[in-house]
Formats: structure tokens, sequence, C-alpha cells
């Protein structure tokens, strides 16, 4: 699978990743906000390492420069 996530999108997708995690912990980690906040974090933390969105790819957005592809 070819990435779909510039340099850009990924450190933003890694802040929101480190926030949900500050939430679940504020939240809780067993209530269901902080277990949402984990799933979030979890999803936002992986799509971030390895520079694949399967949502992107199904509306057909590519943020990965033209360039490097």
């Amino acid at each position: 699978m070819s990435k779909n996530m510039g340099n850009a999108d990924r450190i933003i997708r890694a802040v929101v990743a480190l926030a949900a995690l500050w939430v679940a912990y504020a939240a809780g980690f067993g209530s269901v906000p902080g277990i949402i906040a984990i799933i979030v974090a979890i999803i936002m933390a992986v799509t971030a390492a390895v520079g694949v969105c399967p949502l992107y790819r199904l509306i057909g957005v590519n943020t990965y420069p033209a360039n490097q592809r």
C-alpha cells in the first residue's frame, strides 16, 4: 500500500494521538470516554507511523508530495 499522507499530516496526527491519550487519562482509562479516546489515539498513531490513511484512500485524498510518489 503506497503512502498517501504528507509529513505535516503525519505530525498533526501524532499530536492528536498524544492529546487523545491525555483525554483518556483525564477521563479515566476504564470509562467510556477514556476507551473512545484510546481507540482514537491508536488509530491516529498507527496512521501517522505508517503514512497511510484508509479513509483518505476511500475518498481519494492524497497529501503525500507528488515529487516523491
